[in-house]
């Protein structure tokens, strides 16, 4: 399968799952919430599997998770849920897409 579309599939489902997790939090915008971290993630993937970097695929996926998170996590200064999910999505992201991506 090809990576970029490999990325994307990987970015939806990392989104549909933050978005699920969210379900039961409070904001005061909840859909423009849960929204704009359903982005994020599915960009995640989306750039994860456009990258090719000279790194192995869970490294590359954990930088891009990283590097995606900051700004959602400064905003609402909530670091450590964003930051570590970004992360280790990113990772099995990078992973998935370096084994099955063409």
């Amino acid at each position: 399968m090809p990576r970029i579309l490999l990325g994307s599939i990987c970015g939806v489902v990392f989104g549909v799952i933050v978005v699920v997790m969210m379900l039961p939090m409070e904001f005061s915008d909840k859909q423009a919430a849960l929204f704009g971290a359903f982005l994020n993630r599915f960009g995640v993937g989306f750039v994860i599997g456009a990258a090719n970097l000279p790194l192995p695929g869970w490294a590359t996926g954990a930088i891009f998770g990283l590097l995606l998170s900051l700004p959602d996590a400064i905003i609402t200064k909530a670091y450590i849920p964003i930051i570590i999910l970004g992360v280790i999505g990113g990772a099995l992201i990078g992973f998935a897409v370096d084994r099955w991506g063409a």
